[in-house]
């Protein structure tokens, strides 16, 4: 089966400007894109639940007398304290391991079939490392306590289960589709349509208002964290000579997972949050941070489903700062001159030591070549582009205390105003 190496993007050779950057998931890989319970799903106006495996009903005796539902041999860990599995082994004697669905820095997440439940579920199982541990048990409070407020569970993944298996910490989850991320991939980068972008935007903010009126922040909002609760898609005639079918999404659900680095809210947050392309600039400076770092990232997300590209493409801080400048307009002096030590090093003389400090030519150019906001919006939007690039100015505020809320988000007329039919 094809898996993907999902690891971080290279810090050198920056002359070397990949068109698209790899991704850090635990989410769905593109040969299983789609998948439900093994069967792949397509251009199909319905689906057949695909059959369980074989020894879903009963634990059958294998030749040497040993349970089917039984745990494996220890297989041990890897180098990095991964767990070592094969397809078809048991998780503990209740699940049994159908694929593997991905891999990051806390662990891999395996697709499972639940024997009790009779339903497959996603198992995110952490390395066998102590602060890995800790973390785990972290978001296994976070997942507990939106879980306890989300009755419906129509906001954030819902947690199943958990449990401690052979030093790796187990997270049960309800099996989803493939995030937003995936789908563009899948799409050849094209952007969503403006009015199913609207339907993603108005479910995000919903989850984010939901999350900050319990006092924690996500932290780390990105489109491979927002997943489509169904797997189901349709193929539609793309009118541009030579491309591929246009998949789109059968229901436009989706949910927030990866609570890792959610936090409560507290004061003094200081160090750095976020992945690079949706972290707000007050993390960058140093200056603190709280609830609006995830409202900036919600903005850097629309722009993305809108446009297909992220909008800030970059691997450097002062060269992530300058792109923001490139695009919203200069950064506030007040906020450059309250820059922490580690960010100093990126103002001269009250304004931003660019193209200066540019540590290369191709820096410079990739900065130079970004749009606007509203010329971005415009070149990819054609109905509602001006109330979606006033939602985007609020949203991407450089001034935190000014970024909208989520609940002033969700009252934009980009969401409320009327449609015509």
């Amino acid at each position: 089966m094809e898996m993907e190496l999902l690891t971080q993007f290279p810090h050198t050779h920056m002359d070397r400007r990949p068109r698209k950057r790899p991704r850090l998931t635990w989410d769905v890989t593109p040969a299983q894109i789609g998948l439900l319970c093994g069967q792949e799903v397509g251009d199909h106006s319905s689906l057949v639940p695909s059959l369980a495996p074989s020894d879903q009903t009963c634990p059958l005796l294998s030749a040497k007398g040993v349970a089917r539902n039984a745990s494996p041999p220890h297989r041990g860990v890897d180098k990095d304290g991964h767990y070592m599995f094969a397809v078809g082994d048991n998780l503990t004697p209740r699940y049994k391991i159908y694929s593997k669905m991905g891999e990051g820095t806390f662990g891999q997440v395996l697709e499972c079939w639940d024997r009790e439940k009779r339903e497959m579920v996603a198992i995110k199982i952490v390395r066998g490392i102590e602060k890995y541990r800790e973390a785990a048990m972290i978001e296994i409070d976070m997942l507990q306590q939106l879980g306890k407020h989300d009755k419906a569970g129509s906001r954030c993944v819902q947690i199943l289960n958990w449990f401690d298996y052979r030093n790796h910490i187990c997270i049960v989850f309800e099996k989803l589709g493939s995030s937003l991320y995936d789908f563009l991939r899948k799409n050849s980068y094209r952007p969503f349509q403006i009015d199913l972008v609207r339907e993603l935007g108005k479910q995000l903010l919903e989850s984010i208002a939901f999350m900050h009126d319990l006092r924690l922040i996500h932290t780390d909002l990105k489109p491979e964290n927002i997943l489509f609760v169904s797997p189901e898609y349709i193929e539609v005639s793309d009118y541009k000579v030579g491309s591929s079918p246009m998949r789109l999404p059968k229901s436009s659900a989706i949910k927030v997972i990866d609570f890792g680095s959610t936090t409560n809210d507290k004061e003094g947050h200081s160090y750095i949050v976020s992945t690079r392309h949706y972290r707000a600039p007050e993390v960058i400076l140093g200056l603190g941070w709280s609830y609006p770092c995830d409202i900036w990232s919600v903005g850097c997300i629309l722009v993305e489903l809108c446009s297909g590209e992220a909008l800030f493409q970059t691997h450097e801080n002062l060269e992530h700062l300058a792109m923001m400048e490139r695009v919203l307009g200069p950064l506030p002096q007040h906020m450059l001159r309250r820059a922490d030590r580690q960010a100093e090093k990126y103002v001269r003389k009250g304004r931003l030591h660019w193209p200066e400090g540019a540590s290369s030519r191709d820096s410079i150019k990739a900065v130079s070549k970004l749009l606007r906001l509203q010329n971005l919006v415009m070149e990819h939007v054609d109905h509602s582009a001006g109330d979606l690039i006033d939602l985007l100015h609020g949203l991407l505020n450089y001034e935190p205390s000014d970024r909208l809320t989520a609940y002033e988000a969700l009252r934009h007329p980009f969401f409320t105003r009327r449609r015509r039919s």
